[in-house]
Parts: C-alpha cells; sequence; structure tokens
C-alpha cells in the first residue's frame, strides 16, 4: 500500500516491470539520485501524504493531511462501477488514486497517468508496488507531451478507448503541472476520437471491404506488387498531390518537374493534373465506395502512371482503371492484406506490405517511404478548408454539382454549403503563418496521424502547400523554392524501367486463386452447418436454464461444436472479418459482463443473450460472405476469359 515505509522492494519490483514495458522512463526514474524524491509524513490518519514546492515556492501537498486514502475512494468512487474500460488520472502522487482505481475496475481495466515530476514518480515506486499492473499493462504512466510516443502507448486500447474514458484530476494535478495534465488530456481525447473515427470506419464498412478485396484478387494476381518498388527512387524527391484548395495556387508548376521527381497523384488531383497536360507517375487509391469511379472516368491517355492501390479499394475503380480484363489491362500494383490471404492462401497472395493509412494521402506518402524518396514533398495537402472551400478547382465533385449552378447558387457556395453542413464537428487550428482557420475532426483525426507519420519518418518532409493547417514535424516551404532546392537533377532512366517495361502477367496464378475460391466455398458451408447446430443449441440451453442436469448436458454439445469450430479457424475469421459489428457488440457486451454484479442465474442469461446474438450475426455473415464467393467467381471467370481471348 502507498502507505507502507519506503522500501527498496518495492522500487526495484516497479522498474523491474516498467523496464519491459518502458524501457526509457525505467531509466530515467532508475538514474535519479537517492534524494530525488518527495517529503512524507504522516496524516492524522496515519497514512502518508507528500508535499511538492510550487513555483513560487509554496508548499503544495499533493494528498489530504487528514486521510489521504479516504480523500483517494472519494475521488475514484464516481467511476468505480462505471462501465469505461480506462481511467486517465492527473498527477500519480504517493499511487493513492491509482491503486484505488486499479482495484476497483475489471481485469482488463487500464489507469493511464500523467506525471511529468520524475521524483514523485520515484517515491510512489518506493512506497506501492505496481509491478504487477505494469507488467499487464494495466497502469500506463506519461511523462512528455510526444505525440508520437502517445499514439504507440494507446493504439494498443482503442477498442477500449472506443467504449469509454474517464478522467479524474485530483486537487494538487489542478495547482501544479496543470498546463501539461490538461494538454494530456487533449492529446489523449484526440486520439480517442481519432480512434472511434477509425474503428466505427472499419465496422461500417467491412463488408463491402471484403467484397472490394476478393473482387480485386484477379486484378491482384495478375501484376507484381509494390514489393519491385523497395528503394528505387532512393534519394530523389517526390511530390504527393493532393486535392486540397491551396493546389489552385501552384499546380502549374507540377509541369516542370516531369523527370526530375517522382510525382504521386491521390485519385482526387488526377483529373485536375490531367486537365493541364500534367501526367503523374502513380496514382494512389484506397476508398471502398463506387463513387470514386467518377475520378478515372473520361480522362485522356494516362500514359505510363501506375496505380498503387489498397486490395480493399473500390473494385469499379480498378476497373475503371484498368480498362479491361485480362493482359491488356492498365497496370495496378496491389499491396498485401490478410483476408486476400485467407482467400487464396500466403503462396498466392503473399506481397509487399505499406503501414494502413486513412486517405489516399497517406498512402500516397508511405509510398515514397517504401521507395526511399528523399525529400517527400507535400502540394495541396490543406486538411482545413483553407479560403473558405473543400476542393482545389476542376475536381470530380464540381462537375456533378454543374447542373445545380447558376445566377443564384455559386460554386463557392456550394463549397460553403458543404463545410457549415458539418458545423457540430468543425473546429480552429492555426495555419503555417498563425492564423485561424475551419477543419472538421475528420480531418483533425488525418493530420494527427499525419504528424505521428512525420515524425517517424527517417527522410525530409517539405510542406510546399502554401495554405492549410500547419503540420509539425515539416519544413515549411514555398513550392518554388523546394522545386529549386531539390528537383534540379534528372533521375537516371533505369529507375523508370519497371514503369517504362511490357507489364507482366500471369494467367497461373489467377486459375490457382479461383480454384482457391471454390474451396473456400466448400469450407463456409460446413462452417454455416457448425452455426446452425450452434445456434439451436442455445435455444435449448436457454429453455434449460432451470433444469441444471440437461443444461449441463448441453454444455457438452457446445463444447463439442466449439471443438469442430477451432477446426475452421481460417473460414471462420473470414466470417467475422465480413461481421465487424458483431465482433464489436460481443467485445463490448464481455467488457459489460466483467463489470457485472449481477448473481449466477442473470449472469448466465446474459451470457446467453450474447452468444445467441453473436451467433445470429455470424449465420448473417455467412451469407454475405457466400455472395461475396459468388461474385469473386463471376471475376475470375471474366478475367480468364480475356486471357484466353488475347491474340
Amino acid at each position: 500500500m502507498p502507505d507502507a515505509p519506503a522500501t527498496p522492494a518495492a522500487l526495484v519490483a516497479n522498474l523491474s516491470a516498467l523496464y519491459r514495458r518502458d524501457p526509457a522512463l525505467a531509466m530515467a526514474v532508475d538514474l535519479l539520485p537517492d534524494a530525488a524524491t518527495l517529503t512524507c509524513e504522516a496524516s492524522r490518519s496515519g497514512a502518508l501524504t507528500a508535499s511538492r514546492a510550487r513555483p513560487d515556492g509554496q508548499t503544495l501537498y499533493l494528498h489530504s493531511r487528514y486521510d489521504p486514502v479516504a480523500e483517494a475512494r472519494r475521488l475514484c468512487q464516481s467511476v468505480a462501477n462505471a462501465e469505461s474500460p480506462i481511467t486517465v488520472l492527473c498527477g500519480l502522487g504517493l499511487g493513492y488514486e491509482a491503486r484505488a482505481l486499479l482495484d476497483a475496475q475489471a481485469p482488463h481495466g487500464v489507469v493511464i497517468v500523467s506525471e511529468p515530476h520524475l521524483p514523485t514518480i520515484r517515491t510512489a515506486f518506493e512506497h506501492a508496488d505496481f509491478s504487477g499492473d505494469i507488467a499487464l499493462g494495466r497502469l500506463i504512466i506519461l511523462t512528455r507531451l510526444d505525440k508520437q510516443m502517445l499514439h504507440e502507448c494507446l493504439t494498443p486500447l482503442s477498442a477500449l478507448l472506443m467504449l469509454g474514458t474517464k478522467f479524474i484530476v485530483p486537487p494538487a494535478a489542478q495547482a501544479i503541472d496543470a498546463d501539461f495534465h490538461a494538454a494530456c488530456r487533449a492529446n489523449i481525447t484526440d486520439f480517442a476520437a481519432f480512434s472511434k473515427m477509425s474503428l466505427l470506419t472499419l465496422v461500417a464498412n467491412s463488408r463491402v471491404t471484403c467484397e472490394n478485396i476478393a473482387a480485386n484478387l484477379p486484378a491482384a494476381l495478375s501484376s507484381p506488387g509494390v514489393e519491385r518498388l523497395a528503394g528505387r527512387f532512393a534519394g530523389y524527391p517526390a511530390i504527393i498531390v493532393s486535392a486540397g484548395p491551396s493546389l489552385s495556387k501552384n499546380i502549374d508548376l507540377l509541369a516542370n518537374v516531369a523527370g526530375r521527381a517522382v510525382l504521386i497523384a491521390v485519385q482526387t488531383a488526377l483529373k485536375p493534373l490531367l486537365a493541364r497536360g500534367i501526367r503523374p507517375d502513380f496514382v494512389t487509391t484506397l476508398d471502398f465506395s463506387d463513387l470514386s469511379r467518377r475520378f478515372f472516368e473520361g480522362v485522356p491517355d494516362l500514359g505510363r502512371t501506375l496505380m498503387v492501390a489498397e486490395p480493399k479499394a473500390a473494385w469499379a475503380v480498378i476497373d475503371a482503371f484498368r480498362g479491361r480484363p485480362g493482359p491488356k489491362a492498365r497496370p495496378v500494383m496491389m499491396l498485401d492484406n490478410e483476408f486476400a490471404r485467407r482467400c487464396v492462401g500466403d503462396a498466392l497472395a503473399a506481397r509487399a506490405a505499406l503501414p494502413a493509412g486513412s486517405t489516399v494521402a497517406h498512402l500516397s506518402f508511405y509510398l515514397a517511404q517504401h521507395m526511399g524518396c528523399d525529400p517527400i514533398i507535400l502540394v495541396g495537402q490543406d486538411l482545413a478548408f483553407s479560403g473558405h472551400v473543400y476542393y482545389t478547382p476542376g475536381v470530380a465533385i464540381h462537375d456533378a454539382w454543374a447542373p445545380e449552378l447558376g445566377r443564384f447558387c455559386t460554386l463557392e457556395q456550394k463549397e460553403w454549403e458543404r463545410i457549415v453542413r458539418h458545423r457540430p464537428i468543425l473546429r480552429k487550428v492555426v495555419d503555417a503563418s498563425g492564423r485561424a482557420l475551419y477543419t472538421d475532426d475528420q480531418m483533425f483525426t488525418y493530420l494527427e496521424q499525419f504528424e505521428r507519420d512525420f515524425a517517424a519518418c527517417p527522410f525530409r518532409v517539405i510542406d510546399a502547400s502554401e495554405g492549410g493547417a500547419a503540420k509539425h514535424g515539416t519544413m515549411t516551404m514555398t513550392l518554388d523554392a523546394a522545386i529549386a532546392a531539390h528537383c534540379r537533377t534528372p533521375i537516371p532512366p533505369e529507375r523508370w524501367t519497371l514503369r517504362d517495361a511490357p507489364w507482366p502477367y500471369d494467367a497461373d496464378r489467377v486459375a490457382a486463386g479461383r480454384e482457391q475460391i471454390v474451396r473456400r466455398q466448400a469450407d463456409l458451408a460446413a462452417f454455416r452447418r457448425l452455426c446452425e447446430q450452434t445456434a439451436d443449441v442455445l435455444v435449448r440451453l436457454q429453455a434449460a436454464l432451470d433444469d441444471p442436469p440437461r443444461f449441463n448436458q448441453l454444455i457438452v454439445r457446445v463444447d463439442e461444436l466449439r471443438t469442430q469450430v477451432c477446426e475452421h479457424d481460417r473460414i471462420f475469421r473470414m466470417v467475422c472479418d465480413v461481421s465487424q459489428l458483431a465482433e464489436l457488440q460481443k467485445f463490448s457486451a464481455d467488457q459489460r459482463l466483467a463489470v457485472s454484479k449481477a448473481d449466477a442465474g442473470r449472469r448466465a442469461r446474459d451470457q446467453l443473450a450474447r452468444d445467441r446474438r453473436f451467433v445470429a450475426s455470424l449465420l448473417d455473415g455467412c451469407d454475405a460472405l457466400a455472395r461475396i464467393f459468388d461474385l469473386t467467381l463471376n471475376r475470375f471467370d471474366a478475367e480468364l476469359a480475356a486471357a484466353e481471348a488475347r491474340p
């Protein structure tokens, strides 16, 4: 307990656990001199309290001088029985609040402590044993306002963060290091918003995502992946062209960099570039929606532009870019994907991977890193509503709006309407000059991810957008200056051989992929029968809740079915992939059950209700996966027919 005398054993145990979880913090605490601890004294109740000197020289007690244990319990009582699995505690003190929270939470609960004062951490470690909680990842201590470190710590907790986060700010944290604690709370809140957005997108789009991945298999298997691009342009600049409002300022300058920089366009910027006769070297796509097809419809000759796509991209988009199935299709390079591997096996589907990105701009950035480009220059990457508009002129959405435009409805008005439609999620950020401008929650989460990526990037990153939100981790330059400084030397012709050489086409791999899908269909039929049997047993279990002998007999049958399901692990995972909402609902129900104080009978009913909902969702997922397999076989047949018909 924190009120115990300081002991070397507690400090050693805590540091030993922390060295395995956070070696840098453990070393920083370990290297403190023995005297670098807080002044402790007994409270009236006998439990220890501690004090720190404030910046103004006054002494601040971190806990009550009467009964610090009771104070901590009262402070934590509001969240002790809450379903929120994560609690953020501002200030560690002697650890009373942290211990009260850890003891009250379910075994999966996590306490995140913001504490910049290393002597406070050492003092707490000397008086209380947190080693078990640190080892299990249930106690995390943040000592710096480092967004990259924060993302690394919190990424494994993304699903838990979405279920709810509580904040506790003891009185001492409001009086000392208050700015640090406030910034930590803001950073964690922003990360939770980013996690929620990412997870909701995953859940909402899981089915169409799996359909796209499977439907894109013929295109993926017939072409090589981005492994051929690894390091190909090492040391040469890349310019990533996004379609933010600022692109209109200097898009014409990009006509002068052909052959002297690798030009990577996001799909929304393709038409504005082609309208000016600028053909990018690469175009990227990852959007699951068929609406993205409009970015490629009616475009002039793309020449030797290569597409790099995540397999989840809408298959209609891939078709629009390829032009036709078979050997004469325009080249597309697909990335590695776990669902694709489950569909056709590692031997066929394995290829190089890039980090998962939220947008085509992120994908383009990872592609530039993969190719070794240095520097990486960003253009049109506003991540905000520069000039109170959404897009650069000439994008596909402007064509869609054209019938509505007239004397009383201008393009600028349509742009502003699109922005203010999302008024509840608007927020202000600053640009590179310190001026305020609007962005929204979605783009803010994209900015957060970019800043994490910039911090980890081994290459120089230049923001030459000349507009939009300020981006930490970049150098700010005008595009003209960036081109003059970094795009002077022609890239040697041998670097472009992959783009310029005839594209290889492997029909045998396509045929092998089709055979694998036929096998998955048979696996799915067997798995569905097991789900139907399980659903029937769960209904009978519900009826036998008041008949223990019958209930136990049926549990044996459930265990038998569970064993058989384990033998179909691949197809089970595929069904779960198309039923992400069911997975999330089960996860949420598990967390509620973990903190439930219901009696055994009520608990059994809640568990059965959870399991019945989950199995029903699995059956629905089986039907969805069967439809996906049917579509995929049709697309394999079309690809093979085109391959056989070539002259």
